[in-house]
């Protein structure tokens, strides 16, 4: 039944907009080319993020940044080997599950390999996301929203560092 599911809400799209009297295909072919035109307005955007999430990484900023920050991981009881993935997730999807695979591949079943796991899950890709959203809307002022995205990601590595301790 599943296997079917899919093809059969998609068909009953069609046929409802076909008895409503409408153009199913051109309309599909106009949504094409408005998305299309979003996905090469953001590129700019995209190129901007991932250039930035590079020269990051190979400067060795990253591990400053882990360094300066691994009393403060340490007082809170989060392994500093996580730190990384903490750092990396805002910026970079892919760069973030590189981490996370690296730690689980090196030290499977273990607390670390949990934690950066469970933080994965719980955390977003906050200035990718603000950088495709407004770029491609063409909001220059996000006003609160980058603000309000990192608090939700520390929230989100906090909750992932409290529900890790009490579970594992």
């Amino acid at each position: 039944m599943s296997n079917w599911l899919l093809p059969i809400l998609i068909c009953s799209f069609l046929l409802f907009g076909y008895f409503r009297g409408v153009k199913v295909y051109e309309k599909m072919t106009e949504g094409a080319k408005a998305g299309f035109e979003v996905a090469v307005r953001i590129i700019p955007f995209m190129v901007a993020i991932f250039v930035a999430i590079g020269m990051f990484r190979a400067s060795g900023a990253l591990d400053i940044l882990a360094v300066i920050l691994s009393p403060i991981t340490n007082l809170i009881g989060m392994p500093t080997e996580a730190l990384p993935m903490a750092l990396i997730r805002p910026l970079s999807g892919s760069g973030a599950f590189g981490i996370m695979s690296e730690i689980v591949t090196n030290e499977p079943n273990s607390f670390l390999s949990y934690l950066v796991s469970t933080m994965q899950g719980s955390t977003e890709t906050t200035f990718y996301v603000l950088a495709v959203y407004f770029g491609s809307v063409g909001i220059k002022k996000t006003r609160y929203a980058l603000p309000a995205a990192l608090c939700a990601d520390v929230a989100g590595i906090l909750a992932s560092l409290v529900v890790c301790r009490m579970i594992f």
